[in-house]
């Protein structure tokens, strides 16, 4: 079954096509690459695919919902860590997934196990207390794919997931990528680095200029 489809999704920006007609789908339990060079439309493809952008014309369907016309059921089943994530510096980690818990309306009674879980996961446990504005780049990436998880999303969008992290905050995201889609979650991770899409991805799209060209 395909969790994710993109059908003839195009934007531009007046006279400007960022992505034009772009086509592809990915299964249940994928781990998709959507691999091309800095400026080819990852980033813009994503944020229309989770509802941050109004595309020019096509469609994005996430686990049968329609982004557009069926925007809250679509948003309810996925998670989105950008490149850059925006959060409040002056929330500590654990208030960070309490908000982000509520958001999603996680049930109180699985909140606490949820959220000391996920800080374990990342190596968080002892920085849950501390405020997000005294986090390094990579804590900061954990923190953010951390509140994306909180409501065990049925897909993740992740744009660049290893950008900051040291050797091995890299391998621990890997791990728990590959860990998500043994759960039966999508997986789509947008990045420019060749050897990481071809170390962690079941299938890879390429992207060129706006266009899927493999």
């Amino acid at each position: 079954m395909d969790t994710i489809i993109c059908h003839n999704l195009t934007k531009r920006f007046g006279d400007f096509t960022a992505v034009d007609n772009m086509n592809f789908s990915v299964a249940e339990g994928e781990l998709f690459g959507f691999l091309g060079p800095n400026g080819a439309g990852k980033t813009t493809t994503i944020k229309m695919m989770t509802g941050l952008l109004f595309p020019t014309s096509g469609r994005a369907v996430l686990g049968g919902y329609d982004i557009q016309e069926q925007t809250l059921e679509a948003k309810g089943i996925l998670g989105y860590v950008p490149d850059n994530p925006f959060l409040y510096e002056k929330l500590t980690g654990t208030e960070y997934l309490h908000f982000m818990a509520d958001l999603y309306s996680v049930a109180l009674k699985d909140r606490e196990r949820r959220i000391s879980d996920l800080l374990s996961l990342f190596e968080l446990q002892n920085k849950g207390g501390e405020m997000i504005q005294g986090y390094s780049r990579g804590m900061r990436q954990k923190i953010s794919l951390a509140g994306a998880l909180i409501h065990s999303p049925k897909i993740i969008f992740l744009d660049e997931p290893t950008v900051g992290l040291d050797p091995k905050g890299a391998r621990t995201m890997v791990e728990v990528l590959r860990e998500l889609t043994t759960r039966g979650t999508t997986v789509f991770v947008s990045t420019h680095i060749l050897g990481i899409a071809e170390r962690i991805c079941d299938r890879v799209g390429i992207v060129n200029r706006g266009t899927l060209i493999a």
